[in-house]
């Protein structure tokens, strides 16, 4: 693969920055969602739907595809571009948090991480050299260094002894990727909830001069003020011409406050899994299809929504689907919230472009607080 990996700022609001990461396999608008392929679909879509919604570039992760189908068989087969019909960016997690959350018998060394799959139990060790093959045999544009992520809360010891590993880890990432024109690695902040750790970590991170920079270890249970107030720590110490990634996040309210405070891309799982069980996330607010107010409703869920699925469809409907576990009720609902998260992002880089970010900021914000009306109010 030929060319080069870009990131510029195009325009500012206050901390907020609209901006273009460019690679050989495409351009990712930012602030970017970027729609979680696990295992190398973003579930209940298909790739070209995914595309057409807006999504510039989609997540991998290396502990599920290490575990099936296997990197190994992945490249093979063509690298993971041609394995899930996606030709365009892909970033590929380094498996860290899976491996802290999924993973059985976990043993953290120096060396790397001992685990047993979740799957079947089988043995597996991940080292930042093994996360780097697995990344390069899947092919994957973005790639992410190896780190521990600690739950929260955590006592401040164990926040920097995980993010002192984290760094060595993040060195031996940098040795391992070696230079890989048109690709990136992205380094991760940790440290907890502790704001000096953070501080520590990004100026680490920031001396060897990776492609961009992610924050990670937030959105695993604390309190969203903790989680903005790390975002608030770490942002001054990151470099500005480089790209910002807040990993696992998250609500729309997460992400619209943290594009606030400088955030550049985000992935979450959350409007995937919300509509494989029910819920749909809407200019309204969030709407559960599973309430029986639903079974008698002919409108749609939003007549205003570009999306097929939110506009060409009864609530009645859908809530029979979902009542029913249909597998078309999942496919729809999962469309809506993709489609919603995508026409965030759209609309926060048009409002940072024209300088109007804190009013469009607050009038989605109001549009939540209204809610869904009943029909008998709708109008």
């Amino acid at each position: 693969m030929t060319g080069t990996f870009t990131f510029e700022v195009k325009a500012t609001d206050g901390t907020a920055r609209t901006g273009e990461i460019r690679m050989p396999r495409g351009v990712i608008r930012t602030p970017a969602f970027m729609p979680v392929g696990t295992a190398a679909t973003v579930k209940a879509m298909y790739a070209d739907q995914v595309k057409a919604l807006g999504a510039d570039v989609v997540l991998g992760n290396v502990y599920h595809l290490m575990l099936r189908p296997g990197a190994e068989r992945v490249a093979s087969l063509g690298g993971l571009h041609t394995f899930m019909n996606w030709p365009y960016p892909i970033l590929t997690d380094s498996g860290g948090f899976q491996v802290m959350s999924l993973a059985q018998l976990r043993k953290v060394k120096e060396s790397g991480v001992t685990f047993q799959s979740h799957i079947d139990g089988s043995s597996h060790e991940l080292t930042p050299e093994r996360s780097m093959e697995i990344q390069a045999l899947l092919g994957s544009d973005i790639q992410m260094q190896l780190d521990e992520c600690v739950s929260l809360p955590c006592s401040d010891d164990e926040a920097e002894r995980a993010m002192q590993l984290s760094l060595r880890w993040a060195e031996r990432c940098k040795t391992a990727f070696g230079d890989q024109p048109g690709r990136a690695l992205f380094g991760i902040v940790q440290g907890g909830a502790v704001g000096r750790l953070r501080v520590e970590s990004a100026r680490a991170l920031k001396a060897m001069d990776l492609k961009g920079y992610a924050i990670g270890g937030l959105a695993v249970g604390e309190p969203q003020e903790v989680m903005l107030r790390m975002i608030e720590v770490v942002e001054p110490e990151l470099p500005r011409e480089k790209p910002r990634y807040l990993m696992g996040v998250g609500t729309p309210d997460d992400i619209v406050e943290a594009v606030r405070r400088g955030i550049d891309m985000f992935d979450c799982v959350m409007p995937t899994r919300a509509g494989r069980h029910g819920q749909a996330f809407t200019r309204f607010g969030q709407i559960n299809l599973r309430n029986a107010r639903h079974a008698d409703d002919p409108r749609p869920l939003d007549p205003e929504s570009t999306c097929p699925a939110a506009n060409g469809y009864s609530r009645a409907y859908l809530h029979h689907l979902t009542k029913a576990n249909e597998i078309l009720g999942m496919m729809l609902l999962t469309w809506v919230n993709l489609a919603y998260y995508q026409d965030l992002m759209a609309r926060l880089r048009a409002a940072i472009a024209a300088g109007t970010l804190d009013d469009t900021i607050a009038q989605v914000k109001a549009g939540w607080e209204r809610g869904d009306m009943p029909p008998k109010q709708a109008g």
